[in-house]
């Protein structure tokens, strides 16, 4: 039941909980805080547990660069918990940051996404972190539902909306109607996946060692889905295998589509998969509304024109498509009891 004094008295906060960014919505005040979903830690000694360096943006910009005892982690993994402990202390970070303004800021009421296609126990281990981090009570909406919402799709009508969603970990598709999910499918391959097949082909082709920060530049800078008119060149730096030096070498346009390549014919399958299952008269709805795209991915150039092609069906990228998420659970914050149906919750003292 809705604890109708914790939304009067203190913050109601939307967390978007992304295996690459973590992004957070405060009702009535917006986006406040999008930071990457990295913790830097310290090991003491003795196993007498750890020590949080950084979090966020700071973390991220440590990673490769970290002397001996301390760690860059990403706590979650193909959209769910790999490390609770860490994720927690994400979770417990972002809170502080958006509380420390508050004059209510005690365990906050908080609205949390997570993919689709997850298990109980991955979606518990979700609400017991919220909970962990200070959270008073914790709710957890499914990504499609909220990117729909974040997007302006109607979702509570007698039609079809057709959301794809491609972050760092996790690629999702799903037709929603009255208010619900009918089809999803779902990768747990994405983003960084596509920067882990750069790694390899540049260590395969030059013999060049690059760090995960490094090749995701090279994709957003020169990726794209599509042949480019002209092909871009980007000098890429790293070290050299053979010896052990620094060394510097130039990656095409062309060779960056190669090595994505796999991962987008997947992409492409998983939607195809799904427009498949589709009811028929849920079908024509989307062809006569369009499929909109969202998520980091997203903006890889020609990515919407090649999927459009491939499903003969029109595919819209979404205005801010880091943002849609997270937008969409501004939305359930100012709905909160309306829009109960989409949520399963947890309030503290009841696990």
């Amino acid at each position: 039941m809705f604890n109708m004094f914790s939304g009067m008295l203190g913050l109601d906060v939307g967390i978007d909980l992304g295996s690459s960014n973590i992004v957070v919505y405060v009702k009535d005040k917006g986006i406040v805080l999008s930071e990457p979903s990295a913790v830097a830690v310290k090991k003491l000694p003795r196993g007498e547990g750890f020590q949080i360096i950084a979090v966020g943006r700071e973390a991220k910009a440590m990673s490769g660069k970290v002397p001996a005892g301390i760690e860059a982690i990403w706590p979650l993994e193909g959209g769910v918990i790999a490390n609770f402990d860490m994720t927690q202390e994400l979770i417990k970070y972002c809170l502080r940051r958006v509380s420390s303004n508050s004059a209510f800021s005690a365990h906050p009421r908080v609205v949390i996404s997570i993919p689709a296609e997850i298990t109980e126990v991955e979606r518990k281990a979700v609400i017991d972190a919220t909970l962990g981090a200070g959270a008073g009570e914790a709710y957890v909406v499914e990504e499609p539902i909220s990117a729909a919402l974040g997007v302006g799709l109607p979702i509570d009508k007698p039609s079809g909306c057709m959301v794809i969603d491609i972050g760092g970990g996790t690629s999702e598709v799903s037709v929603i109607s009255l208010g619900g999910i009918v089809v999803t499918s779902s990768l747990r391959t994405a983003g960084k996946m596509m920067d882990d097949a750069i790694i390899a082909m540049v260590r395969q082709r030059y013999s060049l060692l690059i760090g995960e920060s490094t090749a995701e530049e090279v994709k957003n800078t020169i990726g794209s889905a599509l042949p480019m008119n002209p092909e871009l060149e980007m000098h890429v730096k790293g070290r050299d295998l053979s010896d052990g030096l620094p060394k510097s070498d130039i990656v095409s346009s062309i060779e960056v589509r190669e090595a994505i390549e796999p991962i987008l014919i997947s992409i492409e399958d998983m939607v195809k998969t799904a427009l498949e299952k589709m009811p028929p008269e849920l079908a024509k709805d989307v062809v006569d509304r369009g499929i909109i795209l969202t998520g980091g991915v997203s903006l890889l150039n020609g990515f919407a024109e090649r999927l459009s092609r491939s499903v003969n069906t029109p595919v819209i990228p979404a205005e801010k498509p880091l943002y849609s998420v997270a937008l969409g659970i501004g939305k359930i914050l100012d709905n909160l009891n309306s829009m109960r149906r989409v949520l399963m919750s947890v309030e503290r003292g009841s696990r």
